[in-house]
């Protein structure tokens, strides 16, 4: 005989309940709607948390006033529209910081060997790829490799020397040892630990996060203008230096920059022209250039209470620079340098071990502590030193140690931008059938841009999936299309190599 429950499709009593995202996950695929469901979320299905958006979209003739298409949510599935988060951290969401590191590649990449608008030319201008690092603000655990001989040294193997070898033995005032005869080996967790808290400079470390921006800014135009005076002094035309850069968090919590220096020429006449520079001024020249600059460059900031005459920011004396080959054995090439900014682009603070969103009043006190580790303290200086009104940047971004720029950023005319690559994948995914059921894109339609005005009255509804199992499926759904792309790449770069031999 069967029971009630099991007609109604529940589970015999006494049986165990399967877990309550499959249940969901269950009810949403066995709807007839779930196909037009699927294509309906697609341009967010792999997302953590999409935004979901309610409205009307108006579509209208420029040129009559008429109005050629009223679309409303309400007539989709579950009423809403699903937008991508777009937020670039890969441990906030994997497949919005995929989407931003591709982006960041070619950025980065077209302004090297050209591609996207930029002329080819450009992979015959000079470069150097340099590394630009923080000051030490009091000696820290660290794993020390010499001639890493490691394709990428973040994932270096390479055996490790004592980290701070002492034969006397000393100690700091407070009576840590400043000795340290560990091997540290990749991820452990003591390395970018200081020896002793209390020594270390935690005022000084979140200032230089704050304020290392306009030290930036003034060893670019330090590069830049040692560079036109070489040139003059050799009676040659003036120069422009472009450039990108990323910052990276080390492990002890200090921003420093990786960036990119191009050479070319200016036209006084038309300064958005990209012309190749004078053959008087070499990668040599610009290498010079920039050792110059983060030798002699510094910065005072402004008073603050706790320190009057303010402080004094300098580059770190490790300072690694180095021309970029577009062909030959050269190992700097366009696409590791591409690569190597486009990575770091998607990182946060991470690394420190400490991640969280924007602290105020409330939650400070869950993160900041004056007497806790290296991070707590660093997160309490930034929040103490921001109280004063001219230094609010600081309390501002003290979830992220201090540290408010961006994590990539270039130069006017380098290259390409990210508006570019967003527009011309949008003008993609209006031309394609790339729902899993091989059907359009709700409010996806060709839409002549020349033609027709497009009025978005949205609001916001809410953040993440309806329901867990939403997100199971969307997740799925997106994981199976990554890989077959992932499986027709591996297979053309096979058909090539073999047509290549």
């Amino acid at each position: 005989m069967v029971t009630s429950s099991t007609t109604r499709g529940r589970p015999p009593r006494g049986a165990a309940s399967p877990p309550f995202a499959a249940q969901t996950a269950f009810r949403r695929a066995s709807r007839g709607d779930y196909f037009a469901w699927l294509d309906h979320i697609w341009p967010a299905a792999g997302c953590a948390s999409p935004v979901r958006l309610r409205g009307t979209i108006r579509h209208i003739d420029t040129a009559t006033g008429e109005l050629l298409r009223d679309i409303s949510t309400t007539d989709m599935p579950d009423g809403v529209i699903y937008k991508t988060c777009g937020n670039r951290r890969a441990t906030v969401c994997s497949s919005c910081a995929e989407t931003y590191r591709r982006d960041a590649y070619q950025v980065i990449r077209s302004g090297l060997a050209g591609g996207h608008g930029v002329p080819g030319q450009v992979a015959a201008h000079p470069a150097v790829f340099v590394t630009f690092t923080a000051p030490s603000f009091g000696p820290v655990h660290n794993r020390v490799v010499r001639n890493c001989t490691c394709a990428d040294p973040a994932c270096c193997t390479c055996p490790a020397l004592p980290c701070h070898p002492r034969r006397d033995w000393p100690a700091c005032e407070h009576g840590q040892p400043l000795t340290c005869y560990a091997r540290h080996r990749p991820g452990d967790p003591q390395i970018g630990q200081p020896l002793c808290l209390d020594c270390y400079d935690h005022d000084g470390h979140v200032v230089w996060n704050n304020k290392v921006g306009e030290l930036w800014r003034r060893t670019r135009q330090a590069v830049e203008r040692y560079l036109n005076s070489l040139a003059r002094h050799r009676h040659l035309p003036p120069i422009r230096v472009s450039h990108g850069k990323a910052a990276e968090y080390q492990a002890r919590g200090a921003v420093h920059f990786h960036a990119l220096f191009r050479l070319d020429g200016l036209d006084d006449a038309d300064p958005g022209h990209l012309m190749a520079p004078p053959a008087g001024i070499t990668a040599a020249d610009l290498e010079d250039a920039v050792r110059r600059a983060a030798a002699v460059v510094n910065y005072r900031t402004s008073s603050h209470p706790v320190q009057p005459g303010g402080w004094l920011l300098t580059w770190g004396t490790e300072i690694d620079v180095r021309a970029i080959a577009m062909h030959g054995t050269n190992p700097v090439t366009d696409s590791m340098v591409a690569g190597y900014l486009a990575k770091y682009a998607t990182k946060g603070t991470e690394i420190t071990g400490h991640s969280s969103r924007r602290l105020d009043a409330a939650t400070i006190s869950v993160y900041a502590d004056p007497e806790g580790t290296h991070v707590q303290r660093l997160i309490h200086s930034a929040w103490t030193l921001g109280q004063p009104s001219a230094w609010e940047s600081l309390a501002r971004w003290a979830h992220m140690l201090g540290f408010g720029g961006h994590f990539l950023t270039k130069g006017r005319r380098y290259s390409i931008t990210f508006q570019m690559l967003r527009e011309a994948r949008i003008i993609y995914q209006r031309s394609q059938t790339t729902g899993p059921g091989y059907g359009p894109i709700h409010c996806q339609e060709d839409v002549d841009s020349e033609t027709t005005l497009v009025l978005n009255r949205l609001s916001y509804v809410g953040t993440g999936w309806r329901t867990s199992g939403d997100a199971l499926l969307a997740n799925t759904a997106a994981d199976q299309a990554r890989r077959r792309r992932q499986a027709g790449h591996d297979e053309m770069a096979s058909e090539n190599m073999q047509a290549a031999a």
